[in-house]
């Protein structure tokens, strides 16, 4: 009994002063992600990049957010119903505000958390204006979808996946 006793004392004498994680909580430098804007079923949601499938891609999204993004091309060979979708316009709307990779409006988003369809895996669906005259800010992709059957604008599905886990969405956060 007096062994663990003293263990214990010299145990904690070398905890003395360390940061240790208190209540789930992290200490020492901590990495930052930064969010980036987006688009979910009319409502502005907020994201991270972490991995894509595409060297030019995530050489984009990393010089659009300062903070690395590494390339895992096995993403590209994701089953698509392990994804779901996210549409980057490349032309149209250059707002004031938040914008795109691409340098126009944010992304849109479909399935939101708490749905079946649901994944933090996006398959990068390019759109673009047919008259980018006519272009208007598109919030949901029920929205993006009634524009393309419409006529208004292409979308080109790129075989690209970025996984972009949400941090805020319509009715909830993190």
């Amino acid at each position: 009994m007096r062994i663990l006793a003293a263990f214990s004392v010299v145990l904690l004498a070398g905890c003395e002063g360390a940061n240790l994680p208190f209540m789930g909580g992290v200490s020492g430098r901590v990495p930052v992600v930064p969010p980036v804007t987006g688009y979910l079923g009319g409502e502005e949601i907020l994201f991270i990049h972490t991995e894509a499938s595409d060297r030019a891609i995530a050489d984009t999204l990393t010089a659009m957010t300062g903070s690395p993004v590494p390339v895992v091309p096995s993403l590209a060979r994701v089953p698509p119903e392990a994804t779901a979708n996210v549409f980057v316009f490349t032309n149209g709307v250059q707002p004031d505000g938040a914008r795109g990779p691409l340098e126009y409006q944010p992304d849109v988003f479909d399935c939101p958390v708490d749905t079946d369809c649901y994944r933090p895996l996006r398959t990068v669906n390019l759109v673009t204006w047919s008259d980018p005259a006519a272009a208007r800010v598109l919030r949901s992709a029920a929205g993006v979808r009634r524009a393309e059957a419409a006529g208004e604008l292409g979308i080109e599905r790129t075989g690209v996946v970025v996984n972009m886990p949400l941090l805020t969405w319509p009715g909830g956060n993190r």
